[in-house]
């Protein structure tokens, strides 16, 4: 599966309010066994929303968790974008969040507020929203759309994984190291790696006790296949031993 986030608001992108987002979707995917392909942050802005949900749907086996622009505002475009890219622009009102609409407002309820039901045709219900109970909603139980606020948002997309992917099916094995070199003596070891093997190599600076600069470069490999794991982490050990390291 390929897991993608795309965050809406332009208050992130302006500094007045600080993103929680990315981090919490990368970590309930790590705890679950998945990765993240990509997060998008973007302004609120429908033209720029569908381009980015025609890429995610174009993706094979891709599952997209969008936050944001799915209340009673007008800046809220997310429902009309989602439907349109989702469902060829088809759009009906989702009859058990109507009711809890009319339910939880009664006698202060307004058009705004019942539009918010206006959902993409066939849609499912996302419920755990312990602030004020409104539904996220979610199609063909892999496109996931939740509201902007943490509050809200992180409980229906714990309640959206708990349902359709609670773990990976997959073993991931992983080994890593710190080599006190620079990355461009271990250019060759990785161009040879296996197509199996995913890399990951950050560079850095460190220094000595004398405060002497040296480079080193933190290195991890991973693989559904534990034993090219195996030989391919002791093709790096040749290296730096060969290096001296």
């Amino acid at each position: 599966m390929n897991f993608y986030g795309v965050i809406i608001g332009s208050e992130i992108l302006n500094a007045r309010r600080e993103d929680s987002h990315f981090s919490f979707l990368r970590d309930q995917l790590k705890e679950r066994g998945f990765k993240l392909a990509g997060v998008f942050t973007i302004e609120d802005n429908p033209n720029l929303m569908k381009g980015i949900y025609e890429f995610i749907k174009s993706v094979p086996n891709s599952v997209m968790f969008s936050f944001g622009g799915i209340g009673a505002t007008p800046d809220d475009y997310t429902r009309k974008v989602s439907a349109e890219v989702f469902r060829n622009g088809e759009m009906e009102f989702q009859k058990e969040f109507e009711k809890k609409i009319r339910d939880r407002f009664g006698n202060e309820l307004i058009e705004r507020r019942i539009q918010m039901s206006y959902l993409p045709k066939d849609s499912g219900v996302l419920k755990n929203n312990p602030v004020n109970g409104m539904y996220g909603y979610y199609l063909d139980d892999r496109f996931f759309f939740v509201p902007g606020f943490p509050e809200m948002a992180h409980p229906m997309i714990t309640e959206a994984f708990d349902k359709f992917y609670p773990n990976s099916q997959k073993k991931i094995f992983k080994k890593n190291l710190i080599a006190q070199t620079s990355e461009a003596n271990l250019i060759g070891w990785m161009e040879s790696l296996s197509p199996e093997i995913t890399l990951s190599c950050l560079p850095k600076l460190d220094k000595d006790e004398s405060g002497k600069i040296f480079p080193s470069a933190e290195i991890e490999i991973t693989s559904e296949n534990s034993e090219i794991l195996e030989i391919e982490f002791k093709k790096l050990q040749k290296v730096l031993n060969e290096l001296g390291l």
